[in-house]
């Protein structure tokens, strides 16, 4: 498997794999309507290279020529000395091959070498993903609703690793 930083015209990948995998991932955790919303919301062309241009880095994992996964990370957010984790997802068909984290590592390097302090992220109260980020080492630092228009709401865990 092989980690490439992605290129601003190289988004739609970021794009064409999210509307691949929340369906999946989130089917039991998420309405249809909620869903198509946030993908809507957070996945548009226009949306990724507003995070691209604002400082965002994302990365592409593929194995075999085939892209599997995706990572979106923020240095100094929300504070200088954190790293944010925005996005991190894999195909189900390779859960449990350790992309996810290879994926993870990945950031804990790019976290490292912008001598980042800690990475934070949230993830859904709900998602399977939380007993990955814990054996990770990442701990639950809050819990917070987040109102994202529309009428929705992300009910998530604030999770940090330090980094020593």
């Amino acid at each position: 498997m092989v980690v490439r930083v992605l290129t601003e015209p190289e988004l739609s990948i970021v794009k064409h794999l999210a509307y691949n995998i929340w369906p999946v991932a989130y089917q039991s955790i998420l309405t249809k309507e909620q869903m198509d919303y946030m993908l809507n919301w957070m996945y548009s062309i226009e949306t990724l290279e507003k995070s691209y241009n604002s400082g965002h880095s994302f990365f592409c994992i593929t194995e075999n020529n085939s892209d599997i996964g995706f990572l979106d990370v923020e240095i100094n957010h929300p504070k200088n000395g954190n790293m944010k984790i925005h996005k991190i997802y894999v195909l189900l068909d390779f859960h449990g091959k350790g992309v996810g984290f290879q994926l993870l590592n990945e950031a804990k390097k790019f976290a490292l070498k912008n001598n980042m302090e800690s990475i934070s992220l949230q993830v859904n109260r709900n998602n399977n993903a939380l007993n990955f980020y814990l054996r990770y080492g990442f701990e639950i630092i809050d819990e917070q609703d987040f109102d994202i228009g529309g009428g929705y709401f992300m009910n998530d865990y604030v999770m940090k690793l330090n980094l020593d």
